[in-house]
């Protein structure tokens, strides 16, 4: 059986699409060495120095049979590689099944097709799906699909989303859970912690945000539970939010900068800015604390990582993170019950001990090899139908 593989997000590795798709080129061949696996790369990601292994790496810059659209705008050249060079070079390949590994279909497939769908946030947040082309591009990659032979998504949360929000009956949709990589742990890298720590200035203890700034992340929910935190630990364990900041103030982006001055939080508050994938494992592992206060997730890995890392997890109550989490985590309503978690995993080892336990056991119950055999398992149905 040979798989053709979308490889935009290959070099986008602070995104979950780049995560997952470097995670089965990883784990696909160790549990299906008989696959042959072509990963097609488009023509601005040059080919990798050592490609992974027994993966065919293929650029799309080799192909010149249709014009190459690169010199425009890039979410152009996007759609353009999805719809149209993806698709042709997989028959070209003459590839079995062709994965879109994100949620980027093709409307015509000359091969059979899979296509992995996080999430559709999109669909059920107007504020991400502002501006004509954004409109056009969800209205595009919903109505494609809808033709793929398979859909592969990544908690039953997001499978119901699925459902309902782009008409797509449940037996041709299949739930792979994600999973921590194996350099999340406790004590596997622990010699390099404190250059990690000195690298982005970090405090002895702190309580730890690390991801994106957009609404659907309720980072404000997190600064006013900091209100209450503040007073009682804030010069103990400062607030530590990690990620690339945004261009503030719309929408999309509240000014979460003004809103930490207007609660009077600044002193207990420090930006440590866009932090390199190879540093996250060490980063949870200084952390005191993980919250996660987001509205919405296709699944909440990074929750996951903390714990695998020896964290303990305060999330919201997004759905996904009950079904994910379980008890592993200290899932809360709002603001106030936030700053009570936090304060209580601060202060009381007991249940701070038993929280890190019950993480970490979660987190060891997942694992990327699972989730390549059950991916491949979706290729075997996908050759029968």
């Amino acid at each position: 059986m040979h798989i053709a593989i979308n490889g935009w997000f290959y070099d986008q590795l602070s995104t979950g699409s780049g995560q997952y798709l470097r995670q089965l080129l990883k784990n696909l061949p160790r549990v299906a060495p008989e696959l042959e696996i072509s990963l097609v790369l488009p023509p601005h990601i040059a080919a990798p120095p050592d490609p992974p292994e027994a993966i065919n790496v293929v650029s799309a810059s080799n192909f010149r049979l249709l014009p190459n659209t690169l010199g425009g705008p890039r979410r152009v050249a996007k759609v353009y590689f999805e719809q149209r060079t993806f698709p042709r070079l997989a028959r070209e390949l003459k590839a079995d099944i062709a994965h879109v590994p994100y949620w980027g279909t093709p409307l015509a497939c000359p091969v059979k097709l899979v296509t992995t769908v996080l999430d559709v946030i999109p669909r059920l947040y107007p504020v991400y799906n502002q501006g004509l082309f954004t409109n056009i591009y969800t209205s595009l990659v919903s109505a494609a699909a809808r033709g793929s032979n398979h859909i592969i998504t990544i908690s039953e949360t997001a499978k119901i989303d699925i459902e309902e929000q782009l008409g797509i009956a449940e037996d041709d949709i299949t739930v792979t859970y994600l999973a921590p990589d194996e350099r999340f742990h406790p004590r596997i890298g622990v010699e390099g912690d404190e250059a990690v720590r000195a690298k982005y200035g970090l405090p002895e203890q702190f309580v730890l945000y690390l991801g994106g700034f957009d609404w659907r992340k309720q980072v404000n929910t997190l600064m006013l539970a900091y209100t209450y935190v503040g007073e009682a630990d804030g010069d103990t364990f400062p607030l530590v939010l990690a990620g690339r900041e945004p261009r503030y103030d719309n929408a999309l982006f509240p000014d979460l900068r003004a809103y930490s001055r207007r609660l009077k939080i600044d002193d207990y508050v420090q930006w440590i800015g866009f932090v390199a994938e190879a540093d996250k494992p060490a980063l949870f592992r200084l952390a005191d604390v993980f919250v996660f206060p987001s509205l919405y997730e296709g699944f909440g890995l990074m929750a996951l990582e903390a714990m695998a890392a020896g964290t303990p997890v305060v999330t919201s109550n997004a759905i996904v993170f009950e079904e994910i989490l379980e008890d592993a985590a200290y899932i809360v309503n709002n603001a106030r019950e936030m700053a009570g978690a936090i304060i209580a995993l601060l202060i009381q080892q007991p249940l701070r001990d038993a929280m890190i336990n019950q993480g970490l056991a979660l987190a060891s119950k997942y694992s990327w090899r699972k989730t390549a055999q059950e991916t491949v398992a979706v290729y075997e149905t996908v050759m029968r139908q």
